[in-house]
């Protein structure tokens, strides 16, 4: 006899985050993991210095102290409230306890890898539906909709590409689903839109008992390190999702940051605001060194490159590396021609931009 997994994990190439080193050279600036360019809000950080104090202690099981921080943010119920080691736990915990072996997961062809990754582990079949313009076609979404469609995963805003969906048109997908197929609107990015026709999925929440938003404190809050997510979910969703959840998954200095970091308003609008004009000034520079840039509401961009030899997202990824700049590729999202850049500090962003147009200069 030999050990085996169940059918679906083996075709599961492992996840790799953005890179943070470069052989040879020394503290490069890493623009690769759509991390904040301001970093955290010092009242989280005072914070979690304070619960420090106390990681002899279990923290509370259910997180109560930081979904009430939230709900009281957000105007949310607690008790629809669930919290994650980062929300790739939440979306991940949502295929284990619904996926039965079969299912399909839906998700748009330049989604998050997370959502196939949560598929194939629970031997479901993940289906890609052909984006157009790298935006979510909502129409060939709900056409690639079958029987079998247990979980349909939206982005929005979709990372790696910066695009969106309005709320008429997620309004739109989620009346073509049945009451046995759960929406997960996974709204990392949340914060960084300021358009009018934007919507985060809560108000679907709240009043459908078959969606489910995600958010996390990696992003905007700048937490990546510490690992904090939440879902608003329908009761029976929240009652689940808390029985297969690990127990004790959100440590206390990270509650206490988050809850910190929620509170500074201040902080939040400093981030947003540094964001909207830096990623207004790359998106110029790097169009007028001849660039492709898709239009982002994130703190992202998705540059796209020429074929030609020498120009390519290839040669502009080791010119870039020899620069002391890491950018992601994108290739593993179905988008080899492309790079992705985070918005950085002032100082980076004008970095990168001559280094890209020296690039497109050369001969």
């Amino acid at each position: 006899m030999t050990l085996t997994p169940k059918p679906g994990v083996l075709d599961i190439a492992p996840y790799v985050g953005g890179r943070a080193t470069v052989s040879g050279v020394k503290n490069p600036i890493k623009l690769s993991s759509n991390e904040s360019a301001l970093g955290p809000s010092p009242k989280a950080l005072e914070a979690y210095e304070h619960a420090a104090k106390s990681v002899s202690i279990y923290p509370e099981g259910s997180a109560q102290m930081l979904r009430d921080a939230i709900g009281e943010t957000y105007g949310l119920d607690p008790s629809r409230i669930v919290s994650g080691n980062g929300s790739n736990e939440l979306l991940t915990l949502l295929a284990n306890a619904y996926l039965r072996p079969g299912d399909e997961v839906l998700f748009s062809e330049h989604a998050f890898l997370v959502y196939r990754l949560a598929a194939l582990s629970n031997s479901g079949v993940p289906v890609a539906a052909p984006e157009k313009d790298l935006r979510v076609d909502v129409d060939v979404m709900l056409a690639h909709v079958s029987s079998k469609t247990r979980i349909v995963y939206l982005a929005n805003p979709n990372n790696p590409t910066g695009t969106y969906l309005t709320g008429d048109e997620v309004r739109r997908l989620h009346a073509g689903l049945g009451p046995d197929t759960l929406l997960v609107i996974d709204a990392a990015y949340a914060e960084y839109v300021r358009r009018n026709d934007y919507e985060n999925g809560m108000e679907l929440a709240a009043r459908f008992a078959n969606v489910v938003m995600t958010r996390t404190f990696s992003k905007v809050y700048a937490l990546a390190g510490l690992r904090v997510g939440w879902a608003y979910c329908p009761a029976p969703v929240a009652d689940v999702l808390h029985r297969v959840r690990d127990p004790f998954n959100v440590s206390v200095p990270a509650q206490y940051a988050a809850a910190a970091a929620l509170r500074d308003h201040d902080h939040v609008q400093r981030s947003v605001e540094h964001n909207e004009r830096w990623r207004a000034w790359i998106t110029d520079a790097v169009r007028a060194a001849g660039l492709v840039v898709a239009d982002s509401v994130g703190n992202f961009l998705l540059i796209r490159f020429p074929h030609r030899p020498g120009k390519t997202a290839a040669d502009a990824d080791r010119f870039l590396c020899g620069c002391g700049l890491i950018l992601r590729g994108v290739a593993n999202y179905g988008l080899p021609d492309c790079l992705r850049l985070t918005v950085g500090s002032e100082a980076a962003n004008r970095r990168v931009a001559a280094a890209l147009a020296e690039f497109m200069a050369r001969p």
